[in-house]
């Protein structure tokens, strides 16, 4: 595992997932469709590590991103893995920082304030979900674990219902026989877990 960790398993998992998932996109790949639509490759990091940076700056009153994660450019990063590194860093740096049995923690999502788990949870949340986008998109490997699915399914569940009415979440898909962990999650995100880029 590389950078400053959190101390806290889930989201260092998370976190290191979004890293490998940008490790692997191609040096041609970041123009590629995701299941995002609308957004590609690019968009999705952006809009991660912005997410990344509106967790840390609730947490720490310091400044959130200077773009809006949910109107990303797309245009690609000159450094694509240091752009990821800088927004994780604060993001551990920032969850390093807080108390892990805390009642109630600021978060940028609502309802703006959770118990330090479910808050530490919902940002691995985004962070993973992100991984796994920009992974299929690539052709890589998933590194969105059953493991790592449990504990993130759990908060989802707190989260993500007032979320799709804003539109950051779709409609949940059906679940389906012989889902795992990680397709059981994606369907409750609205992501189809065989998704794949158009041949």
């Amino acid at each position: 595992m590389s950078g400053i960790t959190s101390g806290w398993d889930v989201l260092d998992e998370a976190h290191e997932a979004l890293r490998t998932a940008v490790a692997a996109v191609p040096a041609g790949g970041w123009d590629l469709p995701t299941p995002c639509a609308d957004w590609n490759v690019t968009a999705v990091l952006q809009h991660a590590a912005g997410d990344q940076l509106g967790f840390a700056s609730a947490l720490t009153g310091e400044p959130g991103p200077d773009f809006d994660p949910f109107s990303p450019s797309g245009k690609p990063e000159q450094d694509p893995a240091a752009f990821l590194e800088a927004a994780l860093t604060r993001s551990a740096a920032a969850w390093a920082g807080v108390d892990h049995d805390a009642a109630e923690v600021p978060t940028p999502v609502p309802p703006h304030k959770m118990t330090a788990w479910s808050g530490m949870a919902a940002c691995a949340l985004d962070a993973a979900v992100h991984a796994w986008d920009i992974a299929v998109a690539a052709g890589a490997p998933s590194p969105l674990t059953p493991a790592l699915a449990r504990p993130l399914m759990r908060v989802a569940r707190e989260i993500v219902e007032p979320l799709r009415a804003w539109g950051a979440y779709a409609a949940a898909l059906a679940p389906e026989q012989g889902d795992d962990d990680v397709a059981a999650l994606l369907r409750y995100l609205g992501r189809d877990p065989e998704w794949r880029p158009a041949a």
